[in-house]
């Protein structure tokens, strides 16, 4: 079914019956509960979610296939960010042509740092990226202000022409929209103590998001990805058997940066404002974070990587002394100022440091990120689960005869 075999059309299912139900799963405890602060079901955040999961995808099909480690796939984000909106304030509000241009400029533009960058591999190579990276923030800011409005930010105004709609009277900006439904819209559904929000915007990046997976996976599967891993495994050998690794590293430097151009298109599609600042080298290091923390070179890691990173970024950063001290109420005062002290460390400014710790523990105890974890979870439950039919007393099996 879909060309997937059953293994990989189960994950498939899982990651699609996640991205439908995110709205309850990302809102386990009541409104009225202390710990709804720990919730994540509104539309803001999980459209984080999904826009930088494509983001990762993307990117673990250059790192998790080829091997080779780009430390300025920002760069392609921030280049299809300002295509969308530069779309929208010149033809439509419609993101369709915005998501289009983003992804065709982040492709073109990959082409080119692409096939200078893969002259080089190992370290040369990712600090090229970083430079081309770094070189295309330095532009934005200050160089190409007409084009990009420098510090302040690519945005809609009222003087645009947008050719392909008819004025607007009123003087209001129109909302981004699909074909006449906003990206802003949506409903809540109050049920007892709990209240989810359904918005359109978060289901439409969630659909690309699947598409984009699903493309992923295919490559994966495909000749086409055994050639990659076979350049990660040993380019050499290759070469000795009359393949050009090039064009395949190119190929995948190619798909990776459409598919950050992707995040960066759906990011002006949910909020049309493009700032240098998606171009900077830390921006570049938040998706190598999350395709680590998630499993490198798996299918679902990546997602998983992006989705904790800003769970944990929403999270923690907006906690504060009086919450800290709401949390450790229960203990008596001396303790509790004594945790506090310390839990203000990790929290707010500080949840880098918490982002921090997390990625020693898993680098340290799980170099296979949250994918090897899962699988070590499962291997020990079957482990322990006895085979039936099975000898439970260890016999030993008569050895063969030589001639058989």
């Amino acid at each position: 079914m879909l060309g997937l075999n059953q293994k990989d059309l189960t994950l498939f299912l899982i990651v699609v019956a996640l991205v439908v139900l995110a709205p309850f799963l990302l809102n386990p405890f009541p409104e009225a509960s202390g710990l709804s602060r720990f919730n994540a079901g509104y539309p803001d955040l999980m459209q984080r979610f999904v826009i930088f999961g494509i983001f990762a995808i993307g990117f673990n099909i250059l790192f998790g296939l080829t091997g080779y480690l780009s430390f300025g796939h920002a760069a392609f984000l921030g280049v299809g960010s300002y295509a969308g909106v530069w779309m929208m304030k010149l033809l439509t509000v419609n993101v369709i042509p915005a998501i289009l241009a983003a992804v065709i400029v982040a492709g073109i533009f990959s082409v080119v740092i692409g096939y200078i960058c893969l002259r080089r591999s190992g370290i040369y190579f990712s600090i090229l990226t970083l430079a081309f990276a770094q070189m295309s923030f330095a532009l934005a800011y200050s160089v190409l202000t007409p084009i990009t409005a420098g510090e302040t930010g690519l945005q809609l105004s009222l003087s645009d022409p947008r050719i392909l709609e008819a004025t607007r009277e009123g003087g209001q900006i129109p909302a981004a929209n699909v074909f006449g439904l906003e990206m802003r819209d949506g409903f809540d559904w109050a049920v007892g103590g709990w209240e989810f929000t359904f918005n359109f915007g978060y289901y439409f990046c969630a659909l690309l998001m699947v598409i984009a997976f699903y493309i992923s996976m295919r490559i994966f599967r495909s000749p086409f990805g055994m050639m990659l891993r076979a350049v990660k495994s040993n380019q050499q050998r290759m070469n000795y058997t009359g393949l050009n690794h090039r064009p395949y590293a190119l190929a995948a430097f190619v798909i990776s940066g459409m598919y950050a151009g992707l995040a960066g298109g759906l990011m002006v599609a949910v909020d049309p404002l493009a700032g240098a600042d998606r171009m900077f080298w830390t921006a570049s290091g938040e998706v190598v974070l999350m395709t680590i923390l998630g499993g490198a070179g798996t299918l679902i890691g990546p997602v998983l990587g992006a989705g904790m990173i800003k769970y944990f970024e929403n999270i923690f950063s907006r906690l504060n002394e009086g919450d800290l001290n709401a949390m450790f109420g229960f203990l008596p005062d001396g303790l509790q100022s004594m945790f506090v002290t310390v839990a203000q460390m990790f929290v707010g400014d500080g949840w880098l440091m918490t982002l921090g710790l997390m990625f020693m523990v898993v680098v340290i105890f799980l170099p296979g990120g949250l994918v090897e974890g899962g699988q070590r979870i499962v291997r020990l439950f079957r482990r322990n689960r006895t085979p039936s039919g099975g000898d439970p007393e260890h016999h030993p099996k008569p050895a063969p005869h030589v001639a058989e």
